[in-house]
């Protein structure tokens, strides 16, 4: 069963939360970039996910935000999906190659979508999504924004994208669910001599059979010196007995992503690979121990890097031990050393626990909710070191 759609309330609270802190940044605007493949900005201000065309959402510090996306099919895909309503065509947005439309369409540039949206011209303008925003539409930006300054805005967005709405985190428990029981499914299943996308493929169908829109990222299987990879891709390899095997998966649900690892053996695990196994669990703990209200980023840093100072283990890291998620599978709030975040409650982290010895690379990954009073796990099906 479906969980209910989150209302059109919680969109409009999403804007008018972002107007707030654009008037702290000294913001008169802020414009955003999703794809297909980046889609967390318009998803998460409009409900829309785009694809084939491009998005872009307006949002001025007073009035109503503006959706952009690109060609008549997409003006009427958004039509029937957007939360905002105020949506505008631009050329820039159209997909690669567009075909010679029949009829003609009414194409708008900057300069006439900020004209729509602004109740008076921007002197600052902000763009989020500013290491994907593309060159052409960013001079076509620029040229509308004259004498106006343009600055990136990714932390604007990102304070409202911060907190997550009870709306939100029933959305967020539904995805991963789903992701968990394909984790069950699989561990329940997998067997010696299968190919690791053919394990992958299990997860694919438990997921789409629970309601899954699609997945988090491109998920994936590794299995023996392929598991020395903080990224892969499900191959050809054929697991075997007392190897190491890590699945990485995650559900996305209603915009929201979902996601969980776990290594694993069929048979014993290699010596070496236990080790690193002990000392990520121990670090995980530390982690559920240390994530609360109040605490800061570094201080969660700090306790970990000196769980794996302990083993000879801090190199074998590349990153602090959790960071936010939600509209995208990480969405900042990354728990480092240089980081001075204090965590809040309505914060949603995903625990991530990477270890590397150069010959094998495993990873223990959840995702947690902060509450008023500690955390909420999302996920912790079989958080051991599993044989089979």
């Amino acid at each position: 069963m479906r969980t209910s759609m989150i209302p059109d309330s919680d969109y409009e609270r999403r804007i008018a939360r972002l107007q707030e802190e654009m008037a702290k940044a000294d913001l008169d605007v802020l414009v955003t970039y999703s794809s297909e493949s980046e889609p967390a900005s318009s998803r998460y201000l409009a409900d829309f996910w785009p694809f084939f065309d491009f998005a872009g959402v307006v949002v001025p510090r007073e009035g109503p935000a503006a959706l952009i996306t690109g060609g008549p099919e997409s003006f009427e895909f958004a039509r029937q999906f957007s939360r905002i309503k105020n949506i505008h065509i631009h050329p820039l947005f159209v997909e690669t190659s567009a075909p010679d439309w029949v009829p003609p369409v009414q194409y708008e540039d900057f300069s006439s979508i900020l004209k729509a949206v602004c109740p008076r011209p921007p002197r600052r303008i902000g763009v989020a999504d500013w290491n994907i925003f593309p060159h052409s539409i960013f001079l076509d930006l620029q040229k509308a924004a004259g004498d106006a300054e343009i600055v990136p805005a990714d932390d604007v967005l990102l304070r409202v994208k911060a907190i997550k709405s009870p709306y939100e985190i029933a959305v967020i428990r539904k995805a991963y669910w789903i992701t968990e029981q394909a984790m069950i499914d699989v561990l329940n299943v997998v067997r010696e001599g299968q190919a690791e996308w053919e394990i992958e493929a299990i997860a694919h169908t438990t997921m789409r059979r629970l309601g899954a829109e699609g997945t988090s990222y491109p998920i994936w299987v590794c299995s023996g010196p392929n598991t020395r990879q903080s990224l892969c891709r499900s191959t050809n390899r054929r697991i075997r007995r007392n190897e190491l095997v890590q699945l990485t998966f995650g559900a996305r649900y209603m915009g929201y992503c979902g996601n969980m690892c776990r290594p694993f053996a069929i048979g014993k695990v290699p010596e070496k690979a236990r080790q690193l196994m002990r000392v990520a669990l121990e670090a995980f703990e530390g982690a559920l121990r240390d994530i609360r209200p109040g605490a800061t980023a570094q201080q969660v840093f700090e306790n970990y890097h000196k769980t794996l100072s302990r083993y000879g283990f801090e190199e074998f890291t590349l990153y602090g031990p959790a960071h936010g998620t939600g509209s995208s599978e990480v969405e900042g709030l990354w728990l480092g050393k240089g980081s001075d975040l204090v965590i809040q409650p309505g914060m949603q982290f995903n625990i991530d626990i990477w270890l590397n010895d150069g010959e094998y690379g495993l990873r223990y990954e959840d995702g947690i909710v902060v509450t008023e009073t500690g955390l909420e796990e999302l996920t912790s099906y079989r958080r051991e070191i599993i044989e089979l």
